[in-house]
């Protein structure tokens, strides 16, 4: 499985790639694994303030109907637009390619909530032993 040490997790699946006060948004390889093959996103307008936790993202897969929460405080200033065409770049390459939106983080306390890679990894781990 596949988790950059760069980034920053949330216990929802969301990853948060931080610079400056722009924090870009996407979902793991382990969630988008889990979702099996993506057929459908729609993503939020830009300029839409989202609070922590709010519904940002909706990702239609063949398995199932996910939400992608914000996992900042933060308006929205930029959407993956080849998503739209292709959802299926989530499944290919969810860290890079498949990115979905753009925040300008206004909460940027809430960052030091996020879990590291390896804090985000055991997490899985302990998931995964529950069944």
């Amino acid at each position: 499985m596949n988790i950059p040490k760069e980034l920053k997790y949330t216990k929802d699946h969301e990853w948060a790639k931080l610079e400056g006060q722009t924090a870009i948004i996407g979902i793991t390889d382990f969630a988008q694994e889990k979702l099996g093959s993506i057929v459908f996103v729609e993503l939020p307008p830009v300029g839409k303030i989202f609070q922590k936790g709010q519904t940002v993202v909706t990702v239609d897969s063949v398995k199932a109907v996910a939400e992608v929460y914000a996992p900042l405080t933060g308006e929205v200033t930029a959407v993956n637009d080849a998503l739209r065409d292709t959802p299926e770049l989530i499944n290919r390459d969810p860290y890079s390619e498949g990115w979905m939106f753009k925040l300008k983080v206004t909460g940027s306390a809430e960052t030091g909530i996020l879990l590291t890679a390896d804090a985000y990894e055991a997490f899985i781990a302990e998931e995964e032993a529950k069944g």
